[in-house]
């Protein structure tokens, strides 16, 4: 019993992680005036019970840190895969360059704070890397430097002693990183005074156009038009609509593709916004008709949601299945991780897909037959595309990347392969048949198990060493970790809000992401939220995560140059 509880072997290690966390998460749930660390609390009693002698298995240490990590960034991916190139398309070159702005910044100050005070530079790159919270760039730091000096004749022993001082910079800076960047969001949601329910209302709001599916009531008035059938009308105009239903004096229909539309037709159309201009050129103005109009005159037609589960449908084009011509049911709209998109005939489909389907009662279930309708379906765990993702991930995250003159190639490493992988398979997963859908609940599940086990290595790791490293003038470090963190991030954060004039929720994920702080990212999703953060991280973390790599490297060249 002794050694189980005092112990360092593989099962006082689980049990101290399970204790660590378990503990963690319950002091999590108390708030003081409204604001909870949440499951950054993990972190700290990590380090206190690494700090009161607490010993764990490192080999095990070491693993549970990494495949939380990798949990935690994958399910991410998966989640914001769907939309993430529309968020992409829609501001990431803005958040990406202001990204860029925070880490230079932290550059600089690394190298003016190593200048003014005697530091030694490659120090002062693990107390970089610990104010940012980013891991990988402490070992492609700490691999550079042993290189460099087995290069020059050192012992690799020796080297990799020596390089153990920006492993103890690190460790002191990282719980700042963590810290200063949740003070300074508190702090400047104070100061700007923001009302982030607000903002989040304004946010949706603002989701519902563009690519999001709207729907249009219009009156054909087009010359061009009159005489055509809907088909041709499609084959030659194109564009990304559904005609829902057609208004013919005071009689209305399903339309099909041969139907005929003449003046003064009234159409019920799905689109996006980007194509409403061009529908009132196409067919004809808008009329002031409510939807509930539709439904009162219209007796036989009905709307209903019915979700794809039937897996041999994914990959597949609207266009391909028919279901307008096979079953007299229209698909106005598809409803994918939360997001409305619309029905055109080239959108692929996908497992768990909900689609918004207008006809009789009787047509809407025998489709519901065809695609599956089966909730039970969707609750079991559909883990293959998950194993082999974090396959793939770890891969491309291995590959290295070189560029001339420095001698240690660029790796995206443990978390960045496995993020980029998973937000492909969440995008071009239908398009090329593999199913991606898991449940929210299951997301969720995957993705708090991840950052727990990650938060309690990572804790218990820097634990032993923490205070050791702190009295033996360390203290000095807390202070550069602390200008390294929160000065880039206050200048990003002004730039961000009145220049760029981005949502709340986007600079969370802009900081976060930037930072490689995935503490920051389940605190803020946590406080205020909103999963709005997890996309602009997202957009921001794997080039991020590749100049954080880069730059702690140049700077071990620079020091020893």
């Amino acid at each position: 019993m002794r050694e189980l509880i005092f112990g360092s072997g593989v099962a006082h290690t689980i049990m101290l992680l399970a204790f660590v966390i378990g503990t963690g998460l319950f002091l999590g749930r108390f708030k003081l005036k409204g604001i909870s660390l949440g499951s950054t609390w993990i972190l700290f009693l990590g380090i206190l019970m690494g700090h009161l002698g607490f010993q764990a298995d490192l080999n095990v240490l070491h693993f549970v840190k990494e495949f939380g990590l990798i949990l935690f960034v994958f399910s991410i991916g998966l989640q914001v895969g769907p939309g993430f190139f529309h968020s992409f398309r829609r501001g990431g070159v803005k958040m990406n360059l202001l990204s860029g702005l925070n880490i230079l910044l932290a550059v600089g100050l690394t190298v003016l704070i190593s200048f003014i005070s005697g530091e030694d530079l490659s120090t002062m790159t693990g107390v970089m890397s610990g104010a940012v919270t980013n891991t990988p760039g402490l070992g492609a730091a700490q691999q550079t430097f042993i290189d460099i000096a087995t290069a020059s004749g050192t012992s690799r022993m020796a080297a990799g002693v020596a390089s153990e001082k920006l492993a103890s910079a690190y460790a002191v800076a990282y719980p700042i990183g963590v810290l200063g960047v949740i003070a300074v969001l508190i702090a400047f949601k104070a100061i700007f005074k923001i009302d982030h329910k607000k903002e989040l209302e304004e946010l949706e709001a603002e989701e519902q156009t563009q690519d999001q599916a709207r729907r249009m009531h219009v009156e054909v008035e087009n010359p061009a038009i009159f005489g055509m059938r809907l088909a041709d009308i499609l084959r030659d105009f194109g564009g990304e609509f559904v005609v829902s239903r057609i208004m013919k004096g005071e009689e209305i229909s399903f339309p099909h593709a041969d139907t005929v539309l003449m003046e003064g037709d009234k159409l019920l159309i799905v689109t996006s916004q980007k194509e409403v201009d061009r529908l009132r050129i196409l067919f004809g103005k808008e009329v002031p008709m409510h939807v509930d109009q539709w439904r009162t005159m219209d007796h036989n037609l009905v709307t209903r949601r019915i979700v794809v589960t039937n897996s041999s449908l994914t990959g597949k084009k609207l266009r391909e299945l028919h279901f307008r011509d096979a079953f007299g049911v229209s698909v106005t709209r598809v409803i994918r991780a939360g997001v409305q998109l619309v029905a055109g005939p080239g959108l692929y489909i996908q497992m768990g897909d909900g689609l918004i389907c207008v006809g009789t009662k009787d047509n809407i279930d025998n489709l519901a037959k065809k695609v599956g309708n089966s909730n039970d379906t969707l609750n079991k765990p559909n883990l293959v595309p998950i194993f082999l993702g974090i396959v793939l991930g770890i891969v491309f995250g291995s590959i290295p990347i070189r560029f001339p003159g420095i001698p240690q190639a660029v790796k995206l490493g443990m978390a960045g392969g496995p993020l980029i992988i998973a937000i492909l398979l969440g995008h071009f997963g239908p398009k090329y048949k593999i199913t991606t859908y898991t449940t929210i609940s299951a997301n969720l599940m995957i993705r708090e198990i991840g950052i727990s086990l990650f938060l309690a290595a990572v804790g218990i790791g820097a634990g032993g060493n923490f205070w050791a490293s702190i009295v033996g003038g360390g203290y000095w470090w807390i202070l550069y970790g602390a200008i390294i963190t929160i000065v880039p991030l206050c200048i990003t954060f002004i730039v961000a809000r009145w220049l760029c004039k981005l949502n709340f929720y986007q600079i969370c994920g802009l900081i976060s992401g930037s930072c490689t702080n995935p503490p920051v990212l389940a605190f803020a999703q946590g406080m205020y939220g909103s999963d709005y953060t997890s996309v602009n991280y997202a957009t921001v973390y794997p080039l991020s995560m590749f100049l954080r790599v880069l730059v702690a490297q140049l700077l071990i060249l620079l020091a020893i140059a």
